[in-house]
């Protein structure tokens, strides 16, 4: 007998020697081993994770690799974050052995020195200060000299900031990690050849929870997430990044580099993008080592996933363009793969309780920016948001109809264009808000749909045949300008020496061509110059564009009635479905207005061709003012007494419905209020037209040229238009809101501390004359007339006085959200 288990021990020995195995380490008898980049030791039964490392080199590093982080379960708090399949963008950390302990050390890559020589390569180093994350004791090390530590703390830190971030709002308490309830989860642990993947759930408690997490965690109290570490091998050498260029659109990443000779920047910027290589670098077109494949949610419903591959597919054309042969593809997730498995570029479909922002992030190699995973996150509520705006025009009859205004087709097209942008920018491609302007030139732009108002001309010159044309509401397909920065990003090319040369060209015929870009910064503000730069606007003129809008707002308010809703909603519901109806040219209004005071310019790189800026010519910032002051008219303002009687409260029943949020405030109880409608309607084009910054320019554009528009003729126009005599009596009343508003704009124009004193000087001396008028004008008027004009200039009299202003009259209600994907960005790939 004791033979037999002789033989039969020698012969397992030789089988786990075959096939690679190591012996196992002290302790890790009745754990699962799992061998990998680097091993995994897993125990089902206490939920613990050991590693094996290797090693250790002479300065201690056992391991080297790029780290990110992620949300395999998030909250659903649109507000908060913390979305599932959000991921950090990668990070180098080193295992590093100091004594019996392992440190887990980031590296400060910010910094560095590139000329090779480590004596100035240290002197970086110890200029700048590194982080140790964490630490643990060594628990056994093999005759090889690899290294045995317990994994699990370094997994239930809270290494993505979540307590901070849980705790949302002022009057909320502090979160705190659960260390008892915060453990790895050994079925989600996976090991790689050039990867390792890991969950752990994160336990946080409070005892003041704030209202968003109570709203959506099972019990805000005690919330529970389920965070996810990525462990990853070095890419090789053999990657080539691209430079950073601020023509074409590109997603940069830059560092400090102290070996840079003295008439050269300090900084060094590179493009982020994908690692793509024709199997022949000499062919000018063929195949791909190793092509680009993105993913699909599989848990996305069958008629979004369609839409997410075919918007996501438009791509390939792009890098066909670049010379690359089925270098692209878009499929759907395998049911065993994790959507934050490095491996996969995934395309997330997540679900928030409310709407809210869409974004594409990545994880790259900080030393290069080579992208080495896409992680595009999709909102599900929009599309729902999208299909309403699109009821609220159309009317809910045409929903299934599969004809071009049924709602959900719609909605589905504005799906498509939606994957691809974010794609877009997993593939390292920033915005370009000029794109509009250009034929819909990009996917990179933030599209609104283009609905065009159609009619016909009878005998008697009257308007017959009244409807919206959808046909073209989203276009398909990428534009020239998306086809151009493929290649720009991705082209390949054999002579480096030829490479920065070829790519100039590039740029220079793209701009030859007519084609514009405008990036974040010049493009997302109402306050910004550039008047082809702007979000969710359409038309190569947003001028003629607004007007058209205006009538397409108008349509489909005449038109509004209960068949904007499904049978079986409450009609209730038409208070939020005519908010995006009644503000449908909000967006194009901020398009619009920067013709006025504004300035068309380039990006331009010295040595290359460029085009000197150019202030809009008087005759587009007279039109612009022209087209806003009709936004303001009361008789656009006003609402027919049929539709305002559908506009009737409901009895909600239960604390998930759609918050007053998403309605128009209301102070008049049961009645919908239409002078805050009107109110918040004004102040969206007014406090466009006198934002601080364009006052400015019109200030700097009268002093160049004294016949500038400037902003005395300015506020001037503005007034005529607005102390019109109202056309009836109905509208007196939103004509005084209108009135109201002008004046509070301007005291916020004065007083702002942003704004140069000139701009100061100048409101308040038309201010000075304004008031001056409206005593003037106030003998012999109707009692409501001239109680109104009175508290006009008594808001004037406190407001030159230096005493404060009302503020119940002074602030507008509320903006209802109505961004197509939604507010508050803060980084570079946020769509919000």
């Amino acid at each position: 007998m004791r033979a037999w288990i002789a033989f039969i021990t020698l012969c397992f020995l030789a089988i786990a020697g075959a096939s690679g195995q190591e012996a196992p380490f002290e302790g890790t008898e009745n754990h699962t081993h799992k061998p990998g980049f680097f091993d995994l030791y897993v125990s089902d039964t206490d939920a613990s994770i050991l590693a094996a490392l290797p090693a250790p080199q002479e300065d201690g590093t056992s391991l080297r690799f790029i780290y990110s982080t992620g949300l395999t379960a998030g909250l659903g708090s649109n507000p908060i974050g913390l979305d599932r399949g959000s991921a950090s963008g990668g990070v180098i950390v080193r295992f590093r052995k100091i004594g019996n302990k392992i440190i887990a050390e980031q590296e400060n890559l910010r910094y560095r020195a590139t000329a090779g020589r480590d004596s100035e390569t240290r002197a970086v180093v110890q200029s700048f200060a590194s982080s140790f994350l964490w630490s643990t004791e060594i628990k056994d090390t093999s005759e090889d000299g690899r290294l045995l530590i317990d994994l699990s703390k370094f997994l239930t830190r809270d290494q993505a900031n979540i307590a901070s971030d849980l705790k949302f709002g002022s009057n909320a308490g502090a979160y705190r990690l659960a260390a008892d309830r915060s453990f790895p989860d050994p079925e989600r642990s996976f090991a790689f050849p050039d990867n390792v993947e890991l969950d752990a759930f994160l336990t946080f408690d409070t005892s003041q929870p704030n209202r968003q997490t109570a709203a959506t965690a099972a019990d805000g109290r005690s919330v529970t997430l389920v965070l996810h570490h990525s462990f990853v091998r070095l890419p090789d050498d053999g990657y080539t990044p691209r430079k950073f260029d601020q023509r074409t659109a590109n997603i940069g990443m830059g560092y400090y580099d102290y070996s840079a000779d003295l008439g050269d920047p300090i900084i060094t910027r590179l493009s982020r993008r994908f690692r793509l290589e024709r199997v022949d670098p000499n062919a000018a077109s063929g195949p791909v080592k190793k092509p680009i494949v993105f993913y699909v949610d599989n848990g996305a419903p069958e008629d979004i996933r369609n839409a997410l591959i075919e918007g996501a597919s438009w791509w390939a054309k792009g890098f066909e363009a670049a010379g690359f042969e089925d270098a692209y593809s878009v499929e759907v997730l395998p049911e065993d793969a994790h959507p934050l498995d490095v491996r996969y570029n995934v395309i997330n479909w997540v679900h928030r309780q409310t709407r809210g922002w869409s974004y594409g992030g990545s994880v790259s190699d900080p030393r290069t920016g080579e992208i080495l995973k896409a992680n595009v996150i999709l909102g599900s509520q929009r599309v729902r948001q999208d299909r309403m705006i699109f009821e609220g025009l159309a009317g809910a009859s045409k929903t299934g109809t599969g004809a071009a205004d049924d709602p959900i087709e719609v909605s589905l097209a504005r799906i498509r264009q939606l994957s691809a942008h974010e794609v877009g920018h997993t593939l390292g491609f920033a915005h370009n808000f000029a794109a509009s302007s250009n034929d819909r030139a990009s996917v990179m732009d933030y599209p609104a749909p283009y609905v065009r108002y159609r009619y016909t001309v009878n005998q008697s010159n009257d308007r017959v045949g009244e409807r919206l044309d959808f046909s073209d509401a989203y276009d398909v397909g990428l534009g020239d300008w998306d086809v151009f920065t493929v290649k720009w990003l991705y082209s390949q090319y054999t002579d480096p020496a030829a490479e920065d040369a070829r790519l100039d060209d590039m740029v220079e015929q793209t701009y030859a061509s007519g084609l514009r870009f405008v990036g974040d910064q010049h493009g997302r503000s109402v306050g910004t110059a550039h008047p082809y730069g702007s979000v969710w606007d359409n038309g190569t003129d947003a001028i003629e564009t607004l007007d058209e809008t205006m009538e397409v707002r108008a349509f489909a308010l005449r038109n509004f009635g209960l068949d904007r809703l499904a049978n079986g909603r409450p009609s209730s519901d038409l208070n939020a479905v005519i908010v995006p109806i009644y503000l449908y040219h909000r967006y194009q209004v901020a398009a619009a207005v920067k013709f006025l005071g504004g300035l068309d310019f380039e990006y331009g790189v010295t040595g290359t061709p460029i085009q000197t800026a150019r202030p809009v010519a008087r005759a587009d910032q007279n039109r612009a003012l022209r087209s806003l002051l009709s936004t303001i008219d009361p008789a656009e303002l006003d609402l027919t007494n049929r539709v305002l009687n559908l506009l009737t409260p409901g009895d909600v029943g239960f604390a998930g419905a759609v918050g007053a949020s998403e309605n128009i405030p209301g102070r008049s109880g049961p009645v919908f209020d239409l002078l805050a409608a009107s109110d918040i309607a004004a102040n969206l084009t007014l406090s466009s037209i006198f934002h601080p910054q364009r006052a400015a320019r019109l200030v700097e554009y009268d002093r160049r040229d004294p016949n500038a528009l400037g902003l005395e003729e300015v506020i001037n126009e503005v007034k005529d238009a607005v102390f019109e005599q109202a056309p009836s009596h109905r509208q007196r009343e939103i004509a005084r809101t209108v009135q109201t508003r002008f004046v509070t704009v301007l005291v916020d124009l004065s007083r702002n501390a942003s704004a140069n004193s000139r701009i100061a000087t100048i409101v308040d001396g038309e201010l000075t004359a304004l008031r001056s008028e409206l005593r003037r004008r106030n003998s012999n008027r109707n009692p409501a007339r001239k109680a109104h004009q009175e508290a006009l200039a008594r808001m004037i009299d406190r407001h030159l006085a230096g005493e404060p202003v009302d503020t119940q009259r002074k602030s507008a209600p509320s903006t209802p959200p109505g961004s197509p994907i939604g507010s508050g960005e803060d980084c570079w790939n946020c769509d919000l």
